[in-house]
């Protein structure tokens, strides 16, 4: 093959795999890939039904060999072509940047599990099924070839100050709060505050305004600490929801305002 050709078939893979980027034939094949990712979390939530399991084993091992074929070639196709991506220009280096990426860690944890269970890694039963588990991760491989999915990560992109901001503010009032009832309840309950970090579950039940009751002060001082915990709770472990919000509203707009002519008002094809 010459290089010319070489070159060329390259850019058409690189295309290919790239959502809006492909053709109609890349078209089919972003909308296979997303349906085989579909059912293989649907293969894995339904082989740990004991009943599914053993009946169709066959089944879902010879599924699971199609699927790692698929998302083999799929991840090696993505990683030979990025070259073409002038943002990862070099042979090597440039294609070890690419495959550094989330995105391309995603697609090689939701194929590892398989090449490792087959080259015969020596553990036990649990760590296997852990390993077979990580599979969901394909789920997260949606996340390139949907659009919503990828205003989401621009949005979480574009308000990761705040919300690093809003999770340390939750994060410290949990560890307060967390303390503080540990030294209130622990000489009346040394069961259920034995410690600061187990007083943590109580402080995400109270905080969240989960409230399970599994955990709860008993003490006239202890249940005054966390009725005040409670109402901290319901407006600043809410405030990255508000957060977000936000972010895909202004997302929207951004969108709307890019689909209209600034100066004719006119809709722009």
């Amino acid at each position: 093959m010459s290089a010319r050709r070489y070159s060329h078939f390259r850019r058409k893979t690189f295309e290919l795999f790239e959502p809006e980027l492909g053709d109609r034939i890349g078209h089919y094949v972003d909308w296979f890939i997303m349906s085989l990712i579909a059912v293989n979390v649907a293969a894995v939530i339904l082989e740990t039904v004991d009943a599914l399991g053993t009946t169709y084993a066959t089944a879902f091992y010879y599924f699971e060999l199609f699927s790692v074929l698929v998302f083999t070639i799929e991840y090696v196709c993505r990683v030979w072509s990025s070259v073409d991506n002038p943002q990862f220009d070099g042979p090597i280096t440039g294609r070890l940047e690419f495959a550094s990426r989330p995105l391309l860690i995603v697609d090689l944890l939701a194929i590892l599990p398989f090449y490792l269970t087959v080259g015969g890694v020596q553990a036990d039963l649990r760590f296997l099924r852990a390993l077979r588990l990580i599979r969901l991760f394909r789920l997260l491989k949606l996340a390139r070839y949907s659009t919503a999915m990828q205003s989401f990560v621009l949005v979480i992109e574009e308000k990761k100050e705040k919300l690093v901001l809003a999770f340390s503010a939750n994060l410290l009032l949990l560890v307060i709060a967390s303390s503080a009832m540990y030294y209130i309840e622990n000489p009346y309950q040394p069961e259920a505050f034995s410690s600061i970090p187990r007083s943590f579950w109580w402080g995400v039940a109270t905080l969240t305004t989960v409230g399970y009751g599994d955990v709860h002060p008993i003490t006239p001082l202890g249940q005054f600490v966390g009725s005040i915990v409670a109402m901290l709770g319901i407006g600043l472990f809410a405030l990255p929801a508000s957060i977000l919000a936000s972010g895909f509203i202004e997302h929207a707009e951004d969108d709307t305002a890019k689909q209209y002519c600034p100066h004719c008002g006119e809709k722009l094809e």
